[in-house]
């Protein structure tokens, strides 16, 4: 029988790249929620995107960089830096990119689970990305 819970190592290589051109290292997941390690590499700007029917909460535990958001003509752009938590709701249009000095590395929360590459829409952002995309 299997067991009803789920203990995971964090993978050396990522699983996959995200549709924003990030390294996702994949976590556990629940009915509610799957959890994600996320890497932009030092230097890199990801694609601007939006979700179709999922929410996030990122926390960071490495490197610096910033992120922008809009949502309803409410548009920032705010700083990433360990201890940072951030939160982007359904129907946010963001954007981030990793300083020079280290890779950006997060943790985050997709609710309901991540579905799949077609969840992702890219939209216009503020910054060239330079990541691989799509």
């Amino acid at each position: 029988m299997p067991k009803p819970f789920e203990t995971k190592a964090i993978n050396s290589r990522p699983d996959a790249i995200a549709p924003d051109g990030s390294r996702v290292r994949l976590l556990p997941a629940l009915a509610g929620g799957s959890f994600a390690h996320f890497e932009l590499p030092a230097g890199q700007t990801s694609g601007a995107v939006t979700h179709r029917t999922v929410e996030e909460i990122w926390y960071v535990v490495a490197g610096s960089g910033r992120l922008w958001r809009l949502q309803n003509g409410v548009e920032s752009i705010d700083a990433l830096e360990p201890g940072t938590a951030v939160t982007i709701p359904l129907g946010t249009a963001f954007q981030f990119s990793a300083g020079e000095g280290a890779a950006l590395v997060f943790v985050g929360v997709t609710m309901p689970p991540w579905p799949g590459v077609d969840e992702a829409v890219a939209v216009e952002g503020p910054w060239k990305p330079t990541a691989t995309l799509f």
